[in-house]
């Protein structure tokens, strides 16, 4: 890139300005770069194509950064570089945005809403731990101003515009990548049971490579924790394309996904440092939930009493979660028995089916043990093979829907000398009688068992990686935002 940009310099006889922006449309692929000349030193040239960028400005200083997170100790103010723009940044002239076509657009300045404390570990030995005990607040300030349980309102003004052609949109596809794409499975049970409108969930980068059916009339909601991850922002420019409207739900105020969506909502989750999610998931989740029940009142899917039910259910997980919290010891004990593992098996159905997911990919990702998560019912087909007495298996078994054929599941590894760990529901006896660890969670709706039962298993991982020498907030190989296809 350097030698180009120098060849052009020289060989069209331009600016350095211009040598960038010619170079720029001769390459292919994602970038984010910053040029400087040792003959101008005051200057910078920043642009962005696919990759983050962020420019901080200071009192008469500047920074560039890939995320706003280490300019806060700096400045608060930052201006976010569209797709393919260039910003020419000078001492004494201020900055210049220019795209890659020579247009010019006047630079918006934003606010961060981080601040140093949410940067750092707050007495936590990590940064994971810290999120983990986050969760009663980050979802307590997804659901502020947002759920009124005195007047029974549930509102998101950031999609109000759009309520009217997502209730009569014939379905709706959920695209995201990873933790994300299981938030977007626990939405898909909520959005089909409470709004009565189809739902189909893709991972962002099989959506982008095939030819999806989508028209003008589908409602693609796109989820991210980061607002950058490079396969979900081409999943929106597909769906775009085809004209669909796009929905965004993530985490970080000015980022791409936020910019490329027709609507959306914030998490307001807080900065997430450590690279395994975790109270970016279980906003997600209750962004979802808020999203599904806003739409069924207006619907009319839903009846009043039941509507009541469950917003005074939401309104209490925060306390619930904080009551989970209290577990963290048993949990420890727990994750000393299993450390030296060579595999763990999650099941779950329904709702729970994806905390299964989500909490055999936090092992993954943390400890470095291989986990497999499974509709529970599916374990016949195939996984059962696999279970013996050095096996563990992760069952969610609480007491909601098809709990019954959940115990039965438990009792076909029982019988062959699995080792059962169940999260079950607080008081609890005939799962607890055939387990050999038992955690247990607060009583709530069924819809809302996720945000409950994936806490203790975000710290069973974290306990096994501590125990196993792991870096839990920076695993081998993982990036916070995945920027590359």
């Amino acid at each position: 890139m350097v030698h180009l940009i120098e060849d052009i310099r020289e060989n069209e006889n331009v600016n350095l300005d211009e040598a960038v922006r010619i170079a720029l449309t001769q390459v292919e692929g994602t970038y984010a770069i910053v040029v400087i000349s040792k003959n101008h030193p005051d200057s910078l040239i920043a642009a962005r194509k696919g990759s983050p960028l962020v420019i901080g400005v200071g009192a008469g200083e500047y920074y560039v950064a890939s995320d706003g997170a280490p300019l806060v100790e700096y400045t608060k103010n930052v201006i976010y570089l569209d797709n393919e723009d260039i910003a020419y940044i000078s001492l004494s002239q201020g900055i210049k945005i220019k795209s890659i076509n020579n247009i010019e657009r006047t630079p918006y300045i934003d606010q961060l809403e981080m601040s140093i404390t949410q940067l750092e570990k707050g007495g936590f030995e990590h940064f994971m731990l810290k999120e983990i005990y986050e969760q009663p607040k980050s979802i307590a300030d997804s659901m502020r101003g947002r759920l009124n349980v005195a007047k029974e309102i549930v509102s998101l003004g950031g999609i109000t515009e759009y309520e009217d052609k997502m209730l009569n949109a014939p379905r709706f596809t959920m695209v995201a990548c990873g933790t994300s794409w299981h938030a977007c499975l626990v939405g898909e049970y909520i959005f089909e049971e409470l709004v009565r409108i189809p739902v189909e969930v893709e991972y962002a980068s099989e959506f982008r490579y095939r030819d999806p059916i989508i028209n003008e009339k589908d409602i693609v909601i796109a989820i991210s924790q980061s607002g950058e991850t490079a396969d979900t922002l081409a999943a929106i420019e597909l769906a775009k394309e085809k004209g669909a409207t796009v929905i965004g739900i993530c985490n970080v105020a000015g980022s791409s996904i936020a910019r490329a969506t027709h609507a959306g909502s914030y998490t307001h989750a807080g900065p997430e440092i450590g690279v395994a999610s975790t109270k970016a998931f279980t906003a997600q989740v209750t962004l979802l939930l808020l999203m599904a029940l806003s739409l069924a009142k207006k619907k009319g899917t839903i009846s009043r009493s039941r509507y009541h039910e469950i917003i005074i259910a939401l309104e209490s997980i925060p306390r619930q979660i904080e009551e989970v919290l209290s577990h963290e010891k048993l949990i420890k004990e727990i994750a000393d028995r299993f450390s030296n593992a060579k595999n763990f098996l999650y099941l779950g159905r329904g709702y729970n089916f994806p905390v299964a997911l989500e909490g055999a990919l936090k092992l993954k990702e943390i400890s470095y043990i291989h986990a497999e998560g499974y509709p529970a019912a599916e374990m016949k087909h195939g996984p059962i093979a696999l279970i013996d007495e050095e096996m563990p298996v992760v069952v969610i078994a609480t007491n909601k829907g098809t709990y019954d054929k959940v115990v039965s599941n438990i009792q076909e590894v029982k019988a062959r000398k699995g080792k059962i760990i169940a999260i079950v529901t607080k008081g609890d006896e005939t799962v607890t009688s055939l387990a050999d660890y038992v955690i247990e969670i607060p009583e709530t709706e069924e819809m809302l068992v996720p945000l409950l039962a994936t806490v203790p298993l975000q710290l069973l991982s974290y306990h096994i990686a501590l125990n196993r020498g792991c870096n839990v907030d920076q695993p081998r190989n993982l990036a916070k935002s995945v920027t590359v296809e």
